[in-house]
């Protein structure tokens, strides 16, 4: 930990002190009644890092959260804080900072007294506490508000002082419970922005609950994907995105499509020949598989290129070594691309994007191909 002088254009130098610690899940379990929330989960976060814990309501996400904060106590396992043991520690004792769902701000208090009220508590001086949260204020860019009480407050600027609140007592850890549910669309896309030059700022390491695919995946240094009070993959955004580990982190970190085959033979280039129910596909091995392995072929919508039946692209498909023919089930437009709902062979549906200025009508048959590079072939 040290200190940094920071000149952010605002009307003074921050003195901003800087906490960079690990925290450390060492096999933590936890159950209500028969219901395992978490299983023997081990994880580690950097110092420093923007971590995302990422998977769906009930996963096990908060309670690993609320465990880290020490509102909950594990049922076997242990913490650590840059390897000290906080198990036993009560959450006042922690230096951990939070940032709740729902703000949970004091609605008696003004701004200003809202994000000063933990330092009260700590061996600290009036003039030391007015700096401390002057500061903050700053660096929050809520200066302006600094009178207001929470009523009087937009939904962007509540999580920008309860985002505050949890800084100014310089927390060795930040927790974070999906800040941003409660905004809506474009809101959050600003605060994630926010999120990101303040973690740049402040440096502290940072664990960040959410559900949220796309806030993980443009925010997180790295993220561990949970389902069902387990880890399925910890990985940067863009080795979840691109090489998920299995068909459940290719499902739910964006969208995919998912066709069962087998690995017929595999050239000196390392691409195997795999048919599927929709037909003979080409694949990119990733590692050494044997022939005849039963496999899954995860393909991003957006990898999936489409050509309408006797057109020039159709003619000459520079994409794969194979063509599959499959059925137009509905068209949407979407703004930037139109969405496209496809029916393969064997009846399952597939998305695909095109540019096209026009799409192709419902129930037209189209032709679909694919780079083998494009392929993340999962084994079953």
């Amino acid at each position: 930990m040290f200190y940094l002088n920071l000149n952010l254009n605002l009307n003074l130098d921050l003195n901003l002190f800087i906490n960079m610690i690990t925290l450390k899940f060492d096999a933590v379990s936890k159950s209500f009644g028969t219901t395992e929330a978490v299983k023997a989960l081990s994880l580690r976060v950097e110092p420093g890092e923007l971590f995302f814990m990422l998977g769906p309501s009930g996963c096990g996400k908060t309670t690993c959260l609320r465990i880290a904060a020490g509102f909950v106590k594990p049922d076997a396992g242990r913490i650590f804080f840059d390897g000290r043991d906080a198990t036993p520690l009560p959450p006042h004792r922690r230096n951990a900072g939070m940032v709740f769902q729902n703000y949970a701000l004091f609605p008696h208090m003004t701004v200003h007294q809202n994000i000063e009220y933990g330092l009260r508590f700590r061996n600290l001086t009036q003039a030391e506490r007015r700096r401390r949260t002057y500061e903050v204020i700053e660096a929050v860019q809520i200066k302006e508000l600094s009178n207001r009480f929470p009523n009087q407050l937009s939904g962007g600027q509540q999580q920008r002082t309860a985002l505050a609140r949890a800084l100014v007592i310089q927390p060795d850890i930040l927790l974070l419970d999906e800040p941003l549910s409660n905004l809506d669309a474009r809101l959050r896309l600003e605060l994630r922005d926010e999120i990101r030059r303040l973690h740049r700022l402040f440096h502290t390491t940072t664990l960040y609950v959410t559900h949220d695919q796309e806030e993980a995946l443009s925010l997180a240094d790295r993220i561990a994907v949970i389902n069902n009070g387990r880890i399925e993959q910890v990985g940067t955004p863009h080795e979840i995105y691109n090489n998920p580990a299995n068909s459940f982190v290719a499902h739910f970190v964006g969208e995919t499509n998912l066709v069962r085959g087998t690995v017929k033979s595999i050239d000196t280039s390392n691409v195997a020949l795999i048919p599927t129910d929709c037909g003979n596909a080409s694949a990119t091995l990733q590692k050494q598989m044997p022939i005849g392995s039963n496999i899954l072929l995860s393909i991003r919508p957006e990898h999936v290129h489409t050509a309408r039946i006797n057109s020039q692209e159709a003619a000459c498909p520079p994409f794969s070594l194979f063509s599959w023919r499959m059925r137009v089930d509905s068209a949407s437009f979407t703004g930037n691309a139109i969405r496209l709902k496809l029916q393969s062979p064997n009846g399952e549906f597939w998305n695909a994007y095109t540019t096209a200025s026009s799409a192709p009508a419902k129930n037209e048959e189209i032709l679909v191909s694919f780079y083998p590079d494009d392929v993340v072939i999962l084994e079953k």
